[in-house]
């Protein structure tokens, strides 16, 4: 009789596990295991690598039918930006583009990967543009009496040098840079927006000036307004999910400087300790 119990309890538990294998099997045509996932995207962005990493992930995952990229970001180095940005792009399931606290710059470019931007009303985002930085030692190595000598193989190998001032003919070589990685960023937004702006409307809006989430859905850099879990409904939608969908979001650890600290979305450590020299962004500054 125990022995019968076993069998029956072991069957059970047999049969249930190949019910759930075949719902799981089902989940692409049905309801059920239908999910959208969350992409971080905070602070400033300094690398693209472990994004990039997450948004394969969930491509290749049959489950889930939509990604919201969460955008909580000032910006950041231009390349990592453009790659993000790019893989994106590569995805054929819906994105859908949801702007935090702050979406600017390269913040903003990214969103332009997405079917549909969606923002708070006070939302900081905008700051459409390119900004190379020097600092500039040479007061302070004058004033201490220091010298730098360099050895160099042309004209403008030490562009951008902390020891001396930039000559008329590196201040047009940077500019004319400047106004390339400028208009690839006008570019890229009049290919998500050309439907509602023209790039002469685009360029006009692209002076460094930021925007508020309602500022921008004005100027039609954006779709709609509204908060996290309203892009997630957006997603389902355009995804084709009925009912409330299961959301996939990888949360952020906190390293222990961080807690040490006590600030959270800290800057990595190799950006904390550069050396003064060129930074070449999408980025906003407000005063710095």
């Amino acid at each position: 009789m125990k022995k019968r119990r076993v069998y029956i309890i072991l069957g059970s538990i047999i049969g249930l596990f190949f019910l759930l294998l075949i719902l799981r099997s089902i989940g692409g045509s049905a309801s059920i295991g239908q999910k959208v996932a969350v992409v971080d995207i905070t602070g400033i962005i300094s690398r693209s690598d472990a994004t990039i990493k997450l948004i394969h992930t969930y491509r290749d995952d049959p489950g889930i039918k939509a990604i919201v990229v969460r955008i909580n970001s000032p910006g950041g180095s231009v390349a990592p930006v453009q790659e993000i940005y790019s893989e994106l792009k590569k995805l054929e399931k819906p994105v859908v583009a949801s702007m935090g606290g702050s979406a600017a710059s390269g913040g903003y470019y990214i969103a332009c990967a997405a079917d549909t931007i969606v923002a708070n009303p006070g939302t900081l985002t905008g700051s459409i543009g390119v900004i190379m930085q020097f600092t500039q030692l040479k007061g302070l190595y004058d004033k201490v009496g220091l010298g730098h000598k360099v050895i160099k193989s042309g004209d403008f190998k030490d562009t951008g040098s902390p020891f001396r001032e930039l000559t008329e003919q590196e201040q047009a070589v940077l500019q004319a840079t400047v106004d390339d990685v400028y208009n690839q960023f006008v570019d890229t937004i009049f290919e998500a927006r050309g439907d509602l702006l023209t790039r002469d409307e685009i360029v006009a809006l692209a002076d460094g000036r930021i925007f508020s989430g309602k500022q921008a859905l004005g100027s039609k850099l954006l779709d709609q307004l509204g908060n996290l879990p309203d892009s997630i409904e957006v997603a389902a939608e355009l995804a084709g999910i009925e009912g409330k969908p299961k959301v996939v979001r990888k949360e952020k650890r906190t390293s222990l400087l961080e807690q040490l600290v006590g600030i959270k979305q800290m800057p990595p450590l190799d950006e904390m300790f550069t050396l003064p020299g060129v930074t070449f962004r999408y980025q906003m500054h407000l005063g710095n």
